[in-house]
């Protein structure tokens, strides 16, 4: 089963990649978990840059189905979000 990771730029930034593939992620919780584990201090760092973020499945927040016990399948695209505000 391979999963799309996308983060944000400043997540993408301190890790050196932006997008990664996983190939064993059953839930969104799992995804979260191996993409701390890219992150160099024990997961501090992720911690901060994932408070500003949301989590997506496919363009939709997690808030709108599961949470972190939402299921995954094949081909499934999970990103960390920024929210964006102007005027």
């Amino acid at each position: 089963m391979a999963i799309q990771v996308e983060l944000t730029y400043d997540m993408g930034k301190a890790i050196g990649q932006h997008r990664f593939e996983l190939d064993s992620a059953e839930t969104v919780g799992d995804v979260v978990e191996q993409t701390r584990s890219r992150f160099k201090e024990g997961g501090e760092q992720f911690a901060k840059l994932a408070h500003v973020a949301r989590v997506a499945v496919n363009g939709i927040l997690i808030t709108h189905r599961k949470g972190m016990k939402t299921k995954l399948k094949d081909g499934d695209r999970v990103g960390f979000v920024k929210a964006a505000a102007g005027g």
